[in-house]
């Protein structure tokens, strides 16, 4: 729907929960003032948007922390909600409704859907083979269970998915599993689960991306996993779990996955019970014109993108209109570290500086792709300073002690230059069309360079100059008012990035209410109130009282992760690298972008499948010297078994590039 659309749009919009085991981040932020922003922006052009939450409260970990603490998942889930509702209000982040996923709706949600999936043949039962920790008596979800990636061989991941190379796979697929609860090497059980069909639903699942207007990149994953082949989901966990018993059940209980984003759906549910103008219908049954967005992180893309539609789709709900993924966060261009102080608490980060800094400086580079964003916090401060005070704020101070003093804090009847106005004016819809694409870092560079040509006017006409001569004071007037209207304008712009400045704005011009459509028409003629200092600028010494305050919260934390991004020599060393000959190469049927590779490592040949279909000619590859991990452990897809991997570098499709030795290097080497 365009965004210029005069009809009013009913919206209904979520974020990823937060999961209720631990305090918000730096990096949680990027997704609820990404969200925060879209919504606020849909507000002030005049759409119903409805935006909702809730604390992730089920699974193992929730119930294993409560353990720790010495109390129950149920007082944990409601100080941590309470904690983050705390937190998000003091960053501006305003829901509609923020509930928790252990809740009666949720329960009654999530039962529902269940049954009509088994109604309709989508639920089945199997005996599986688990991680099984003797110790502690309890069978182990796949993320208490961590070893080394049995497909790139990156150590101390996760038993679902690695994050080095996002593979996945079960923990009985992991080389040297150890239990995270007891530090003990589990051992395998059988275990009656409950599956649901995901692999009867691939061609739903494509429809449904076709009309998402999806990222091309999240496209490009998601097709991975469809070359791979969509495997059925287990659904169920084996008690003890915190969660939903399944019916029927006496010991099975609803995995958090399944539950987890029932939780959108529930908080809505739980906010509908409270308001006579929203109906649950309208927005999660077929048939209705009514949108549902989502926003995620990129690691959770195969739960919202795959799995979550196709739950909904088999139930007889309606599908999201689209979900919207983003990437993750570095600071000073490293993963977020506790040793070097950049992994910040929210509440760190509230205890040292403005919310509205890091509002603004997050829409500064956020774009509607799943690249990661960078904190550099020398920028932050500069890029702070420099746009919000001295040019956006700059030109209200300039202005206001004008006309507070000399003319009874009463704006001029008419513009200086209208023409400039009507200029601040004409930008409505492209930074309109800017924030509804969620590119948000184009809005902000727009916003800027009008603060710019404000600036200049001012500069150019200077009234500081012209108050000195009698005979221009309603000159002087004129000006101001003119210099004052372009900084509502756009603050109007801005009013979603920050609302607290827009509501100090407000309150300064003597206005309540702002419609996007307000900053084309000018406020003359009325009084305004006294210009108090709207925002200080950043200070460097508090950004590294904030860097030190985290560092100093490491020394009293157990659970300090190792979260440096990087790797030892030692790891470096695992890598078998070494020259490969292709010795056939041929497009494999039923797959859009693979290839199959038959690699000479001089030791013998291996099968190796290939993104680079797009990129290469099968003919132009055969007896071509490229780089191979040959230690890879195998990985069985689709179309067959692959044994290694060939090195590429590019953003893919087209643009991939094969990694070549030089001349005279021959199959067998190793890459030193």
């Amino acid at each position: 729907m365009s965004e210029t659309t005069a009809a009013k749009r009913k919206i209904l919009v979520s974020s990823a929960l937060p999961y209720a085991n631990g305090s918000l981040h730096m990096g949680h932020l990027v997704e609820y003032l990404q969200t925060d922003i879209w919504v606020r922006f849909q507000k002030l052009r005049g759409h119903r948007c409805t935006y909702v939450c809730a604390s992730d409260a089920h699974g193992t970990p929730i119930m294993i922390k409560a353990r720790e603490l010495g109390i129950t998942p149920e007082a944990l889930t409601e100080r941590l909600s309470a904690e983050f509702v705390r937190d998000f209000g003091d960053f501006g982040v305003k829901f509609d409704n923020f509930h928790t996923t252990h809740s009666p709706e949720s329960e009654a949600l999530t039962t529902e859907i269940y049954e009509a999936l088994k109604a309709a043949g989508d639920i089945y039962t199997k005996m599986i083979e688990q991680a099984y920790d003797e110790k502690e008596g309890m069978f182990l979800p796949d993320r208490f269970v961590r070893g080394t990636c049995p497909v790139c061989g990156a150590e101390d991941q996760y038993g679902d998915a690695c994050e080095n190379c996002h593979s996945t796979y079960t923990p009985a697929d992991l080389i040297d599993p150890v239990s995270v609860v007891s530090g003990t090497t589990p051992v395998t059980r059988e275990s009656e689960h409950y599956f649901f069909r995901l692999s009867d639903y691939e061609e739903r699942l494509k429809r449904w991306m076709q009309s998402a207007n999806l990222d091309a990149a999240v496209l490009a994953k998601l097709e991975e996993w469809f070359e791979a082949g969509l495997k059925d989901w287990d659904i169920s966990r084996d008690a003890p779990y915190f969660g939903f018993r399944i019916p029927g059940t006496k010991d099975k209980y609803f995995y958090v996955w399944l539950d987890a984003p029932v939780g959108y759906a529930a908080s809505f549910k739980n906010l509908c019970a409270r308001r006579d103008d929203l109906d649950f219908d309208e927005y999660w049954r077929p048939g209705h014109d009514t949108e549902v967005y989502h926003f995620i992180g990129k690691d959770i893309i195969y739960f919202h993108m795959l799995f979550w539609p196709a739950v909904l789709e088999g139930a007889g709900w309606r599908t999201p209109t689209s979900v919207f993924a983003h990437g993750f966060l570095t600071v000073n261009g490293q993963k977020m570290s506790k040793s070097r102080g950049t992994f910040i608490t929210a509440r760190t980060y509230l205890d040292n500086l403005d919310p509205n800094y890091l509002r603004y400086y997050y829409a500064a580079k956020l774009g509607p792709t799943i690249e990661d964003i960078d904190l550099n916090l020398d920028d932050f401060v500069a890029r702070v300073n420099s746009d919000l005070v001295g040019k956006l704020v700059n030109i209200a101070s300039r202005c206001a002690g004008f006309i507070g003093k000399r003319f009874d804090g009463r704006l001029a009847q008419e513009l200086a230059d209208p023409a400039l106005f009507d200029e601040v004016g004409a930008a409505s819809d492209a930074i309109a069309g800017h924030y509804e694409r969620r590119e948000y870092s184009k809005a902000m560079r727009l916003v800027m360079a009008l603060a710019d040509k404000a600036n200049r006017y001012i500069d150019e006409h200077k009234p500081w100059v012209m108050i000195k001569d009698d005979a221009r004071q309603a000159e002087v007037q004129s000006v101001c008012t003119q210099g004052l209207n372009l900084f509502r304008s756009l603050m109007i712009y801005l009013s979603p990035v920050l609302p607290e400045l827009a509501r100090k704005a407000q309150a300064f011009l003597g206005e309540t209410h702002w419609h996007w459509n307000d900053a084309g028409t000018p406020r003359l003629g009325v009084a305004i109130n006294k210009f108090t200092p709207l925002l200080t600028r950043a200070d460097a010494d508090k950004v590294n009282a904030m860097v030190e305050q985290s560092k100093q919260s490491l020394e009293s934390d157990d659970d300090a992760e190792a979260d440096e991004d990087t790797i030892g020599i030692d790891d470096f060393m695992k890598l078998d690298l070494r020259i490969a000959r292709i010795a056939a190469a041929e497009p494999v049927e039923g797959a859009d972008k693979l290839l199959r590779l038959t690699l000479d490592l001089g030791d013998g040949e291996r099968q190796v499948f290939a993104g680079i279909k797009a990129a290469y000619d099968p003919a132009t590859l055969v007896d071509r010297h490229v780089v191979a991990v040959a230690n890879l452990a195998p990985r069985k897809m689709r179309f067959g078994v692959s044994e290694g991997m060939v090195l590429a570098a590019g953003p893919g499709g087209e643009e991939i590039f094969l990694l070549s030795p030089d001349a005279g290097a021959e199959a067998g080497m190793r890459v030193k």
